[in-house]
């Protein structure tokens, strides 16, 4: 075994048994490197990811290669899940040498850490040669080497700088722009944008579905709800055991790519439970139940908090736990086979490889049949391997989760789902946040490992906001409040009022990234941004206000020029324009009516209870004994009171 045997990521167990010489990331591999004048490979991976798999089993099990390359370099492995900011930097370097990027990711140094080439997945003969011609360029040019390294690394830190900007009046007709010429990129045949491959992107559709509401645009919506309904029916969705893989390597949502990461599926559950709040449709509800059944048997942790991934392939192959021959299909049916076999497309259309048949519906049925027909399924996949799991619960992935869970509870009222939440919260205070508000990034087998970085702060800071807004229980929004408060004394930069990706406190890399573009998750940026709206709204702070403000407006110009890469910065700049709503229902009986008018109000309107006296803003000198009350306030500034749920809709309106 190498140096990673003794490391607690599923991933760089992976690698403990290679014969390459791998270094966890650490200052021991740089002056190492530095003191036998050897580059660095850095190479950075998860333990879901197909692709590091086959390069793993290609080139770095291969003796004669790693030979070569732990006598010329010295090698480290690095889960991207763990370090996101190590992997931000080279993912970085490695764009803007190649313009594209992806996992795994290797990128070789100068011992400084500066990067001097890179690339994602190398075939072994090709692997081979890249090792050889940078041996032959440190030895005979290696001058160069350092130039070009110090000109990569200006334009590693060049590339995220944010500018300040004015103050900005936000207006519609800007988002107009950015989504007409959008508008040409959709798949109006398939959903989702553009061709293969193709990720869920859950940040998009929220975007785009807020904004056909706001805009009353059938077109938008009708959009958001094809892309919907095909991923839903397609093979990126698991049809028998729920929850999503991460993207699927067509433009028909058909062939995923099998592994299953808790980032998307808690995303997916805001979108599917937001449009279920919008449309009241059974498939949608069904996804909601089924992707919340896989997240409890799948990846929930005793403790309440929930695992990171589960892997692409199971005894060494892609997808063979999910996907099926037409023996076993009809054999473990019988006689609802053809029923099945019509529904599941186990047809042409459905067929993958080796004889194989990934299921996929062009509809959707809820019937007796079809639910025994699935229990069937399932309960025939129980022998087989599972694919591999990553233990590590994720801080921010939690946070995501939380918001999910939340958001499936209010548009389905389902308790359960709350429970889940309040679980998790609970997991998250006891075991990943200090009392100051610091949090840490990973949690396994009862380790708290690595200071949390910003997407930490935002999403878990969401999740309690999120929590606060479903219970009114005031507890949840001074944790969230605790939180905030501290990524602003440790990840603020006063010089644009961007925060930065890293604590003030932590290891300095070759660049400090301030991540602002939102992609399969959002930039922890524009989630701090909403954070400080929602938070500055309830505790009557303009100053929090003034913050979202001000990063909203260094990035308002983005949108129009790549509408895709700024969706929750847009969302946020809907609740600006459109205005921050909430209703306070006061009184004894605030809950019964609050639950009640929930129902009845548009999706961005938050219903908050107050039963009894408060010093938060937004509940402070509402309360009233034996008087049911109902205040609507706008950014924070409440009308005059009503007595009526009509009256209270009126008034929104």
């Amino acid at each position: 075994m190498n140096r990673l045997a003794s490391e607690t990521s599923p991933y760089l167990l992976q690698h403990k048994s290679n014969p390459v010489d791998w270094y966890p990331w650490s200052e021991e591999a740089f002056e190492l490197a530095e003191s036998q004048n050897k580059l660095v490979l850095v190479s950075i991976g998860y333990s879901a990811c197909h692709w590091c798999h086959v390069m793993e089993h290609e080139s770095f099990e291969d003796q004669e290669i790693a030979n070569f390359m732990n006598e010329h370099f010295i090698n480290i492995k690095v889960d991207r899940e763990e370090r996101p900011d190590v992997d931000q930097v080279y993912m970085n370097a490695v764009q803007l040498m190649t313009q594209q990027g992806g996992w795994p990711l290797n990128c070789f140094l100068l011992p400084n850490k500066k990067p001097i080439y890179g690339g994602t997945y190398f075939p072994m003969d090709q692997w081979l040669s890249v090792l050889k011609r940078l041996v032959e360029l440190q030895q005979e040019e290696f001058p160069k080497l350092e130039e070009y390294a110090e000109k990569l690394a200006k334009g590693i830190v060049d590339s995220d700088f944010i500018e300040i900007k004015p103050p900005h009046d936000f207006k519609l007709e800007e988002l107009e722009k950015g989504v007409k010429q959008w508008l040409h990129h959709f798949d109006w045949k398939n959903g989702g944008t553009g061709q293969a491959p193709k990720f869920p992107l859950p940040t998009n559709y929220l975007f785009l579905q807020e904004y056909g509401q706001l805009k009353q645009d059938p077109q938008i919506l009708n959009f958001v709800d094809l892309t919907l309904e095909k991923m839903a029916r397609g093979g990126i969705y698991d049809q028998i055991g729920g929850g999503f893989s991460r993207y699927s390597v067509d433009a028909l949502w058909k062939v995923p790519h099998f592994e299953k990461m808790l980032y998307d599926n808690a995303q997916l559950l805001s979108l599917y439970a937001k449009a279920y709040w919008r449309t009241g449709s059974k498939e949608y509800h069904q996804v909601i139940k089924e992707t919340i059944d896989f997240l409890k048997e799948e990846l929930l942790d005793e403790n309440g908090g929930y695992y990171s991934a589960l892997d692409a392939d199971s005894e060494g192959v892609e997808g063979k736990y999910y996907v099926w021959d037409e023996k076993e299909f009809k054999a473990v049916l019988g006689s609802d086979y053809l029923i099945a076999k019509d529904y599941f497309n186990v047809n042409d259309q459905g067929l993958w490889e080796e004889g194989n048949y990934i299921l996929l519906r062009n509809e959707f049925e809820e019937s007796d049949q079809i639910t025994s027909i699935k229990a069937k399924l399932k309960e025939a996949r129980v022998p087989r391997v599972m694919p591999g799991l990553d233990d590590k619960i994720i801080s921010s992935w939690n946070g995501l989760t939380l918001v999910g869970l939340v958001d499936s509870y209010l548009a389905t009222n389902e308790i359960e789902y709350l429970a889940l939440a309040k679980s998790c919260a609970s997991f998250i205070e006891k075991d990943v946040l200090d009392g100051d508000g610091k949090l840490f990034h990973t949690h396994q087998k009862g380790n708290v490992k690595i200071d949390g970085f910003l997407e930490d702060y935002s999403f878990i800071a969401a999740g309690f906001i999120s929590l606060f807004e479903a219970t009114s229980n005031e507890h949840y929004i001074h944790v969230a409040n605790l939180i905030v408060q501290y990524a602003i004394e440790n990840f603020f930069s006063s010089s644009n009022g961007m925060f930065n990706f890293t604590d003030k406190n932590g290891e300095e890399l070759i660049a400090l990234k301030q991540e602002v573009t939102d992609n399969v998750i959002p930039a922890s940026n524009s989630e701090m941004a909403k954070c400080l709206s929602k938070l500055g709204n309830y505790f009557g702070n303009t100053s929090y206000i003034s913050m979202a403000k001000q990063m909203l407006s260094n990035m308002w110009a983005k949108f129009p020029q790549y509408p895709a890469g700024y969706t929750n910065w847009a969302l946020l700049g809907l609740e600006f324009i459109g205005q921050h709503i909430e209703i306070v229902v006061s009184g004894d009986q605030s809950e019964l009516v609050s639950n009640k008018l929930r129902t009845m109000v548009p999706l961005h309107v938050t219903v908050l209870n107050c039963s009894q006296q408060s010093e938060l803003s937004i509940f402070k000198g509402r309360f009233q004994t034996g008087e049911t009350t109902i205040f609507v306030c706008k950014n924070g500034a409440c009308a005059a009171p009503v007595s009526n749920i009509n009256e209270a809709i009126g008034l929104i309106e």
